[in-house]
């Protein structure tokens, strides 16, 4: 009886914070779905809305160069933080009590106590209005969490799987790629998930070094908001474009996030 009393419980509380969190997104789709400027639900549908959204806003462009931006970025973070990983979590590397807390400090230094100096310095290089300037800007700023991330995925593998490569005569590189990269997978997946959902969702450091056509979906979609202000369901139905992308990758890939993040919860 104590066993079913706990379920029924669990399942009520479970059902209430679903309605909870499940309430406004159902309110944001209504607005978007409505053919009501306010964005007050009426009886039809008016599915235009996203067309409008789509066109006025020019999202085709701006999510090309979003999701251009978000796959070099993310590729970045991958490999160097997975190279980064391995070596400071099996590897050992030397310096290792002091490099890897200078990698963490990367975590402690906020965007908006960087952008001036870092807009001069891509000045300089002529990287001001272009892509690669922007994805060597998320590659730095992702790399820290990318291998704080990693080191923890590494270190939750038994060492004597790696102890037994290496004394097969195995090299670090081939280590990595037939035993370590396997076994972390599922960190793996799910940082990729992270770096493009930080990466798609990045509004400031675009809107500071991108301009013209190479403007993002974010970018985008505030400029659209501003000038449709006074329609909120047109705004509804942007948001709703933009934040589509992220919303698919997470549906399809919930199982492998949730396995990752499980993976990389351990502490040293």
């Amino acid at each position: 009886m104590i066993g079913r009393a706990e379920r029924i419980v669990n399942y009520a509380v479970l059902t209430i914070l679903a309605i909870i969190v499940l309430t406004p997104v159902a309110t944001f789709v209504a607005a978007a779905l409505s053919p009501d400027r306010s964005g007050q639900p009426q009886g039809e549908l008016a599915w235009e809305n996203f067309v409008t959204a789509w066109t006025q806003a020019g999202f085709g462009q701006a999510m090309s160069v979003t999701l251009t931006i978000a796959v070099l970025a993310v590729a970045g973070q991958v490999v160097l933080g997975v190279l980064a990983g391995f070596g400071f979590g099996v590897l050992g590397v030397p310096g290792n009590r002091f490099l890897f807390p200078l990698v963490l400090l990367g975590l402690m230094i906020s965007t908006e106590a960087i952008i001036v100096p870092l807009y001069y310095q891509l000045r300089d290089w002529g990287l001001t209005n272009n892509i690669f300037g922007v994805v060597l800007i998320h590659i730095g700023m992702g790399v820290p969490f990318a291998a704080f991330w990693m080191r923890a995925a590494f270190r939750t593998q038994p060492k004597s799987l790696f102890e037994a490569m290496e004394l097969d005569g195995a090299g670090a590189l081939r280590t990595l790629w037939y035993l370590g990269i396997p076994l972390a997978r599922p960190a793996i997946v799910t940082l990729m998930l992270l770096g493009f959902m930080w990466t798609w969702n990045d509004y400031f450091i675009s809107l500071v070094f991108l301009h013209g056509e190479n403007v993002t979906a974010t970018v985008a979609l505030g400029v659209f908001q501003g000038r449709f202000v006074t329609q909120f369901n047109l705004m509804a139905a942007g948001g709703l474009i933009v934040a589509a992308p992220v919303l698919i990758l997470y549906v399809i890939f919930q199982r492998r996030f949730i396995a990752g993040m499980l993976a990389g919860a351990v502490r040293d």
